[in-house]
């Protein structure tokens, strides 16, 4: 395992250590400029480290809150990620970040990249925090496993949003459709940090850090990245 890879007892201390990190991260970067941008991911792994940076004395005003990726799901629907971090992250004191969702209207994600570029182009770049995950599949964000529109995802010279077809599977559901943050949205991110839980995904961790097509495991482009240095948090 990389220097970076840090193992944890159970869940709430993987969750007490990252929340801690990103409160840190978060608090320096406030004390350097008038904002902060926070990338925040789906799922239920991230719940705990979220309901504790809620109750976090920052100055939340001043925090943008932007999701990693989306189901093409309207709010309210089932898969919403947004609703989500509404539910456990921007409670509290934290309810007072400024909220960017990806999802905006049209059909299809790719009708509605054009509004959700113009929403990303109004924060603040390079973010100052990702928490990201990982799938047994070894995707993360949006970035499926040979999906349509992986290239785009993956590239570090593009637009920083994208949308994504993925292939059915257990992983993706019903939800084939999703936009997704790209590599360049993550190019100069502070702490970008690679939260995981349980034993399967550390077995799919170690298969992605071995050589092998990105495309096979895209979470590779961001482990191999030169410069993203992803600290991974993991517990069983």
């Amino acid at each position: 395992m990389p220097e970076t890879f840090s193992p944890f007892e159970n869940s709430d201390a993987a969750s007490a250590a990252l929340a801690d990190a990103l409160a840190h991260t978060l608090q320096d970067a406030l004390a350097a400029r008038a904002r902060a941008t926070l990338i925040v991911s789906g799922g239920s792994t991230p719940e705990p480290v979220y309901r504790r940076l809620s109750v976090t004395d920052l100055d939340w005003a001043r925090i943008d809150v932007v999701l990693a990726d989306e189901r093409w799901v309207e709010p309210g629907e089932e898969g919403s990620n947004a609703d989500f971090i509404r539910r456990t992250l921007l409670t509290g004191k934290a309810a007072q970040a400024r909220f960017t969702e990806l999802k905006s209207a049209g059909a299809r994600p790719s009708d509605g990249l054009q509004t959700t570029g113009a929403r990303l182009a109004a924060l603040n770049w390079p973010a100052d925090c990702a928490v990201l995950g990982m799938g047994d599949d070894g995707h993360t964000l949006s970035w499926f496993p040979h999906a349509d529109g992986l290239d785009g995802a993956l590239s570090a010279d593009g637009a920083r949003v994208t949308a994504i077809t993925a292939r059915p599977s257990a992983v993706t559901g019903p939800w084939t459709g999703r936009i997704t943050l790209t590599l360049r949205a993550l190019e100069g991110v502070k702490l970008c940090a690679l939260l995981i839980r349980g034993d399967a995904k550390r077995a799919a961790l170690e298969e992605a850090l071995l050589p092998g097509p990105v495309e096979d495991m895209p979470v590779r482009a961001l482990l191999n990245h030169a410069s993203l240095d992803p600290k991974i948090f993991w517990s069983p």
